[in-house]
């Protein structure tokens, strides 16, 4: 799929989203999801400096989740990981294992960290810590995973950086599948 025409499925997905139409949930392969953002963010990734490093689960099981909305949960987690070490490079490493027969997703960047006193507000809606940002990215991200079974927190990563994370189901329940 061309970048192009994944943006413009993403934008699109992002209305759908806020109208609120059911979500077209299907088994997805998360890790090729992972990659295939990865790939999109190519040319972000060098402009940035940043290396990355991809180290994912080979017995991870295909996913029920609208593949749209997961796409857009990890392309505001990477490209925010990419503009907090814009300035000065930096390491963005993407995780898929299993934990407690949940999917745990991690994205992890050594950047220039969260604000240790607005911790949770970060996934409120319209709250930004950056000049150009709308506020909404982590907010409708925690609604996604929340909306498919899941959770997503932040992390502070020591001295330098963060790792956001986030769960979902890898077992297909009656609600889940109802939602298909």
């Amino acid at each position: 799929m061309t970048a192009r025409r994944w943006a413009r499925r993403f934008f699109v997905s992002a209305t759908v989203f806020y109208r609120k139409s059911p979500p077209h949930r299907e088994l997805i392969d998360v890790n090729g999801v992972i990659k295939g953002i990865l790939t999109l963010l190519d040319r972000e990734v060098a402009r940035a400096s940043v290396k990355v490093g991809a180290q994912l689960a080979a017995d991870l099981p295909e996913i029920m989740a609208d593949r749209v909305q997961v796409q857009q949960v990890f392309m505001n987690l990477k490209l925010n990981a990419i503009e907090a070490m814009k300035s000065s490079g930096g390491e963005l490493i993407v995780q898929s294992q299993i934990q407690d027969s949940k999917a745990l997703f991690s994205i992890s960047d050594t950047g220039v960290g969260l604000p240790t006193e607005k911790v949770e507000q970060i996934f409120s809606a319209f709250f930004t810590t950056k000049a150009q940002g709308s506020g909404m990215g982590l907010a409708i991200s925690r609604s996604i995973v929340e909306s498919h079974g899941g959770r997503l927190w932040a992390i502070f990563n020591g001295q330098k950086g963060a790792t956001f994370q986030f769960t979902m189901p890898t077992e297909v329940s009656e609600s889940t599948a109802l939602a298909v």
